[in-house]
């Protein structure tokens, strides 16, 4: 099993505790202060977004959590930025979006000046009415999620450029890690404070206490939404079509809402980064392509809360594993993505006579790299057929096909296909 109590040691002994996690995205956050003016670091509440932002600059900073330093800048916005010591961190910028186009002024009033702001949003601030405008082409935005298992191991992120990478190369046998290993981790998922939490009762507790903040505060604070009360409802039936198809005619069935009622909750349930979607990939096949995006819960963490996922639960009823197993892979290439060179975005593939591969990565060449993800530690030859298919279809994009799965050996079967432990992510 994973050696959590080395984990909340390493993690208590900080004023900051995420402070002993060496997040993916910090290099790439000293970077984009070094050349731009303001840097956005948006991701849910609880993931480390202060943290990060302050080991890179703790001498200014200021939170809208505060209510005397929310009112003041509501209170005059230009004067609240303007007599600002820079540069500063600025907590929860959802909280108060006025302040957005007086930074905005700041900074063109001197375009040369690098970091002056780092801002944080638990919500997308973007897509707030004319935000988005106001900081175009002067703002970084970096999406800082849960803590990936190479975060949590201590290690370096490099699954996600290794797969793109000219030569593609592993250990033939991995270090073993047991089916229950790899579960306990997709069950515990990447909150810094659930990673803490010594007992499965704990960490459910803080699980229920988080989403009862997330959908009494930050979702009432976005927007007057009437049935409150159906927001866990939804978020649990989403949670058990995790890894699919978003269809939401058929949600919108089920649970009884009208469909513009429905889109306008799953929009703000993506605003505070408690779901994500992910694109159809539309390449240039002569199969008809589903378009309808994929659905995945941002933590696997919170998945399972949602689903009452358990070791025994799993055991007994084994088809519950791989939707989780998908949701866990997809999230933490994200995460890895985030801080890598490739630039890749990730897309899911499905035609429709429903020949599906689970992700698609491509990166800024054009170049593919197709993922399917297994939740058992053995597979058979034609479970190569869909990256096989594509191979044969794109030659000149199709980069290496690879099968993500619960076993131990990395072999090859066939000219860029290949077979990978799960582990491979963070080991």
């Amino acid at each position: 099993m994973l050696d959590f109590l080395t984990v909340v040691e390493r993690y208590e002994e900080t004023a900051y505790n995420i402070f002993v996690f060496n997040r993916n995205l910090r290099n790439k956050l000293t970077d984009a202060l070094a050349d731009t003016p303001a840097v956005l670091i948006v991701g849910a509440r609880q993931v480390g977004k202060t943290t990060l932002a302050r080991l890179v600059q703790d001498k200014n900073y200021l939170t809208f959590d505060d209510a005397n330093t929310l009112s003041i800048a509501r209170q005059s916005p230009p004067d609240f930025i303007r007599n600002l010591s820079k540069p500063v961190v600025i907590d929860e910028v959802q909280l108060c979006p006025e302040i957005l186009p007086v930074i905005k002024q700041v900074i063109d009033n001197d375009r040369t000046a690098a970091g002056q702001f780092i801002l944080t949003g638990s919500a997308n601030v973007l897509t707030l009415p004319k935000v988005s405008e106001s900081l175009a082409g002067r703002i970084e935005i970096l999406t800082l999620r849960t803590l990936s298992q190479n975060e949590i191991e201590g290690r370096e992120a490099n699954f996600a450029d290794k797969i793109f990478a000219e030569e593609f190369d592993f250990p033939t046998i991995f270090p073993n890690e047991e089916r229950d290993d790899l579960l306990t981790r997709m069950l515990v998922g990447g909150y810094p404070e659930a990673v803490s939490r010594r007992t499965d009762g704990r960490r459910q507790d803080w699980f229920a206490s988080y989403l009862t903040t997330i959908l009494q505060r930050d979702i009432r604070d976005l927007a007057n939404i009437e049935g409150l009360t159906d927001m866990p409802r939804l978020l649990s039936m989403l949670a058990a079509r995790a890894s699919g198809l978003l269809n939401v005619a058929e949600i919108s069935r089920s649970i009884g809402f009208p469909q513009m009622t429905l889109h306008r909750y799953l929009a703000l349930l993506e605003k505070v980064f408690l779901i994500e979607t992910v694109p159809a990939w539309s390449g240039s096949l002569k199969s008809r392509l589903v378009k309808a995006p994929k659905i995945y819960i941002t933590d696997t963490g919170l998945l399972s809360y949602l689903q009452g996922l358990n070791l025994k639960k799993i055991n007994n009823e084994p088809t519950l594993a791989g939707s989780l197993t998908e949701n866990f892979v997809a999230l933490e290439l994200k995460k890895q993505l985030g801080g890598s060179a490739t630039g890749a975005e990730m897309f899911h593939f499905r035609t429709s006579n429903d020949r599906e591969i689970d992700i698609i990565l491509e990166n800024r060449a054009g170049e593919l790299v197709a993922v399917e993800v297994k939740a058992g530690s053995s597979v058979n030859p034609n479970d190569f057929k869909n990256l096989q298919m594509l191979a044969e279809s794109l030659p000149k994009k199709f980069k290496r096909g690879i099968i993500l799965y619960a076993g131990d050996q990395f072999l090859s079967f066939g000219k860029n296909l290949y077979l990978v432990p799960v582990s491979a992510l963070w080991n």
